[in-house]
């Protein structure tokens, strides 16, 4: 077989496998599109949106800038509090079982071990960690540090050993040579180089774990969610308007000044 003739046999696979992967892509979406029923949608849906709409745009400015703990500003700083701690909290005992799970820092048996407690870690979605603890510590803020630390965990170990496997192994075996141990490899030959990215990806997930903690007042884990689920409750739509308002901007800050933070960080 020539040349010419390989290159068409293989372009005529590829064809054949990006068919497939289209055919299966929409025999998915029509197989998802049979599920929605308009059917079951409420005759007051339709006023309910119109309500909603209306409250976002006539927001309660009274609760907006009240500057009490029933205001939303401080119920803003509580569920930033929340995230910021729970973020730190995570990123410190992320970071031992990081390395632990990097097959380049220790032997494969423990970091397969470990990468196994990780994913059983990831695999419970944080709002059933939230109602976990709330049964544990009682509703408050804590339940939700504490539930945010531990879902912090999972994803940061996972990224902060892809970090660790990109390093450059010649620094570890220069260290080996010498006769270091493994602390003193990590101490002195692997933080000081991921330090930076070790930072950035905290940045990102703190700027994630912010929508988390708020989403956990939903479930009596602090934050500005309750006040949020018991506003719709009782059609105050007003109020959802200064909350969701009071979100929309907080959220958005948060992530000009994470990207730029970031940005920083890894571009030295």
């Amino acid at each position: 077989m020539t040349t010419v003739e390989k290159k068409l046999y293989a372009d005529q696979g590829n064809k054949h496998y990006i068919f497939g992967v289209v055919l299966i892509v929409f025999i998915l979406f029509v197989w998802s599109v049979s599920a929605i029923d308009l059917k079951n949608m409420e005759e007051s849906g339709l006023l309910i949106a119109t309500n909603i709409i209306k409250g976002i745009i006539n927001p309660d400015l009274h609760l907006l800038f009240n500057l009490t703990s029933r205001g939303v500003i401080f119920l803003l700083l509580e569920t930033i509090a929340i995230a910021f701690l729970g973020t730190i909290m995570g990123s410190i005992l992320a970071v031992p079982l990081a390395f632990l799970s990097a097959s380049n820092v220790v032997p494969k048996p423990v970091a397969y071990s470990t990468r196994l407690i990780l994913i059983v870690i990831r695999t419970v979605p944080f709002i059933v960690y939230g109602l976990m603890f709330i049964r544990v510590s009682g509703p408050g803020p804590f339940a939700g540090v504490l539930t945010i630390s531990l879902v912090s965990i999972g994803m940061l170990s996972k990224l902060y050993v892809d970090a660790i496997e990109d390093l450059d192994t010649k620094v570890l075996e220069s260290m080996t040579s010498i006769g270091c141990s493994t602390f003193e490899k990590i101490r002195f030959g692997i933080l000081p180089q991921l330090f930076a990215m070790f930072l950035s990806i905290m940045i990102y997930r703190f700027d994630m774990n912010l929508r988390d903690a708020a989403i956990l007042g939903l479930v009596g884990a602090g934050g500005i969610g309750a006040p949020l689920i018991f506003a719709m409750n009782a059609y105050r739509w007003n109020e959802v308007g200064s909350i969701l308002i009071g979100l929309v901007v907080l959220i958005l800050l948060v992530e000009l000044a994470s990207n730029k933070l970031r940005g920083k960080l890894v571009n030295g």
